[in-house]
């Protein structure tokens, strides 16, 4: 189980970074805990369950999860597809929520260094230019833990909003 990228050759199929994410194939429980008002001093938070089905795609350069999300006011299912660029070594990372389905949000990029996933894009939230930074972190054979925060200031400072713990079902 890889815990970071390593510094191979760009033909180092296996170790440019590209199995990075074949820990989180499988099915998983997910507590969740996000703040109920983003970017506005808030320090609420939800806490509720749900689940995630992960497999690969596209021979190994992918893979896509299809998650319920327990909200408190109601659950509803979103989708994450994620793709390897062997060019770049990076991951791109899309997120599609059912609630509307018709859109897809700006992918966040990056990769693992030192066992923790950074990825970044920069968006707009609440019509204010935002970055947008995933972590992900603890990767073991069955836990992991992913982190969504957004900056005002350019990454100078950030406000967790998200925090997903993963238990792998039996």
């Amino acid at each position: 189980m890889p815990m970071q990228s390593t510094a191979g050759h760009a033909n180092d199929g296996q170790t440019d970074g590209r199995s990075d994410f074949d820990f989180f194939f499988g099915s998983w429980d997910v507590s969740h805990r996000r703040l109920q008002k983003r970017l506005a001093g808030d320090t609420n938070w939800d806490e509720f369950g749900g689940t995630c089905e992960v497999r690969p795609l596209l021979g190994g350069l992918g893979n896509v999860d299809d998650n319920v999300i327990e909200l408190p006011d109601g659950a509803y299912r979103a989708a994450t597809v994620r793709t390897f660029d062997p060019a770049t070594r990076q991951w791109s990372i899309w997120w599609i929520d059912g609630r509307n389905p018709l859109t897809i949000d700006v992918p966040v990029r990056g990769a693992f260094t030192d066992g923790v996933g950074t990825f970044l894009c920069e968006d707009v939230f609440d019509g204010r230019p935002i970055q947008v930074r995933f972590l992900w972190s603890r990767m073991m054979e069955n836990s992991a833990r992913w982190e969504q925060a957004f900056s005002l200031d350019g990454g100078t400072s950030w406000e967790t909003n998200w925090v997903m713990e993963f238990a792998r079902q039996a």
